[in-house]
């Protein structure tokens, strides 16, 4: 397909089960929205079900809601668990809600709250899915990063969780460069089954109620630059779109906006930071991940072995 790709270049999506988390407003919204419209059986799985109804309820298609709060791991297990009793199948996991520059808090399981909820609580749900997933050919599991992954950011393992000093943009840049280094490191497990890829996208600049928490010094500035520098939330949906539906995806690509430096334009691939694709870090942060969140994915330990279509355990 070309450069100008739409929400008209989706195939169609009936049969197929998609879960996205975060999707009653902005960009997972939009996402929703796009594969109901094409067919697809799609749950919303959100924090506020009422929200969620609402969103629902302006949505065509077979669209049903799913109580979901990332920041709490007897949530994300008690969701996953729910899921797994009513949905015989999964195709399509998108990982798209998260929380930007907040204040210094910690989630109800004492992680920082950008790392805990944009990472930590999503890692948590695709481990606990990923069974349902490995058996349907065409699955794909897509991650919603941000171009923030390259503002100061890294993987602070000596302290993850902001506990010594606190950042607003450095630990937000932390998430969602752990969203890219889950990703490409799941689709290195994932692999050797050649059923399920794990992709990532990022929206650019798009204007939806994420940014809520911009330090009040740039808040004005952006809402006066905001009509040239954002694209609307149905734009920004695209590149999550094209890496979920597009025939010619493959497993490990990064979606994002055409335009010039990736804020605004048609989706196409583009390449992540540098530090994004350091193997070892990716390796560590995922054994990180599993210890802080007890969930280890249905995936053989040794490298190159296939995954094992077993449930995920939980300590």
């Amino acid at each position: 397909m070309g450069e100008q790709w739409t929400t008209a270049s989706m195939p169609d999506q009936r049969g197929r089960v998609a879960l996205v988390t975060g999707a009653n407003a902005g960009l997972g919204y939009e996402t929703a929205k796009a594969l109901a419209e094409r067919g697809a059986c799609v749950v919303l799985a959100v924090r506020d079900v009422e929200k969620g109804e609402q969103a629902a309820a302006r949505m065509a298609g077979d669209v049903t809601v799913q109580a979901l709060d990332l920041t709490s791991l007897d949530s994300v297990r008690t969701a996953a668990a729910a899921l797994r009793s009513r949905l015989g199948r999964l195709d399509l996991l998108i990982n798209n809600a998260g929380v930007m520059y907040t204040p210094k808090q910690i989630t109800r399981d004492g992680f920082e709250m950008q790392f805990g909820t944009n990472h930590l609580g999503h890692f948590a749900l695709t481990g606990l899915l990923l069974d349902l997933m490995l058996p349907v050919p065409g699955s794909r599991v897509v991650t919603v990063s941000s171009t923030g992954h390259r503002i100061r950011a890294a993987i602070h393992f000596d302290d993850l969780q902001w506990e010594r000093s606190y950042g607003r943009a450095a630990a937000y840049g932390q998430s969602k460069l752990a969203n890219l280094m889950f990703t490409y490191e799941l689709q290195r497990r994932l692999a050797a089954h050649g059923t399920t890829v794990a992709l990532a996208a990022h929206p650019g600049m798009s204007n939806t109620e994420l940014a809520r928490n911009t330090p009040a010094a740039l808040r004005l500035p952006l809402t006066w630059l905001a009509p040239l520098i954002t694209q609307t939330p149905a734009m920004g949906a695209l590149p999550t779109l094209r890496a979920a539906t597009d025939p010619a995806a493959l497993g490990g690509q990064y979606y994002g906006p055409g335009g010039r430096n990736e804020v605004k334009g048609h989706p196409r691939p583009v390449t992540s930071s540098p530090a994004s694709y350091e193997m070892a870090v990716q390796q560590r942060l995922w054994a990180a991940s599993e210890e802080l969140t007890g969930v280890k994915f249905p995936v053989a330990e040794a490298e190159g072995s296939p995954l094992t279509s077993g449930s995920a355990a939980t300590t």
